[in-house]
């Protein structure tokens, strides 16, 4: 008799964690930057399919096509535009158009970033770095500001950064983009002591080798590969759900006394400033 009412109480309670799990971000609304592939489309997915309605962008109107169709497929609710993080009136679209279709905004990914650089880092240009400071650093930063008046009219938010473990351990011939992650971490302790008063918590995500067409010229490379994987204790390249999970969380109630932290998710590779 007791072990079939604990039996009971153990589905009973499976099932409640699975459905407070699925319903945890219901009526929030969440932009995710450059969300149609990898990364950001593995965290519309893991927002939305926690009841957020998600906006996705990407630079090119079918990329946000075929990303919309995916997710009603799956039942997520989702809003799609277009957007160039790095253009101030692309930015200010995103976040108008979000307020008037959805009525306000709870949440900000900012996924995008841009790597037009390999090579020796002092044959780097004025042009590289701009195009590069511009898009994965100052970007997040002018985004946050423009959604956190409106996080605070609606009690509170949660913004969080995309970095990369090339933040913490830089990347041979990725020394420009290797400088941006970085600064995303000290940007996610800059803001987020200053975003507390307006109950907006901030932080940090830096995934390892995750399999995108980002990375694919990191992971399709053999030589390169053998020296990742001796770093890893996981021994395998990870997926961008298992980083879109992890960004869900932080924007969850589970989270709530999180702010200001970096979330590495690398398999086990060290990471240290």
């Amino acid at each position: 008799m007791l072990r079939s009412v604990f039996r009971c109480f153990q589905q009973n309670s499976v099932a409640g964690q699975r459905n407070m799990s699925q319903s945890s971000l219901s009526g929030k609304v969440a932009i995710v930057t450059a969300s149609t592939e990898g990364i950001g489309l593995a965290a519309a997915q893991s927002l939305g399919k926690r009841g957020a309605h998600v906006v996705v962008s990407s630079r090119r109107q079918t990329n946000v096509d075929k990303a919309v169709a995916l997710l009603q497929s799956q039942n997520i609710q989702v809003t799609g535009t277009t957007c160039h993080v790095g253009v101030r009136e692309d930015r200010e679209k995103l976040v108008q158009m979000t307020l008037e279709k959805l009525g306000g905004i709870d949440i900000l990914v900012s996924n995008a970033a841009v790597n037009p650089f390999f090579g020796n880092i002092l044959e780097s240009t004025e042009d590289v770095w701009d195009k590069v400071l511009s898009v994965n650093v100052k970007a997040p930063f002018l985004l946050t500001k423009l959604v956190a008046p409106h996080m605070e009219n609606r009690g509170g938010g949660n913004v969080v950064f995309v970095s990369s473990v090339a933040g913490y351990q830089p990347i041979t011939g990725l020394g420009p983009y290797n400088v941006s992650k970085t600064a995303l971490l000290g940007l996610t302790q800059a803001l987020a002591p200053e975003l507390a008063q307006s109950n907006i918590r901030v932080n940090c995500v830096a995934p390892g080798l995750i399999k995108t067409r980002f990375s694919s010229e990191l992971w399709k490379n053999e030589a390169l590969m053998d020296q990742f994987q001796k770093q890893l204790s996981i021994k395998r390249i990870g997926e961008p759900q298992e980083v879109g999970e992890v960004i869900a969380f932080l924007c969850s109630d589970q989270a709530s006394y999180i702010t200001g932290e970096t979330i590495t998710i690398t398999g086990g590779m060290g990471c240290r400033l």
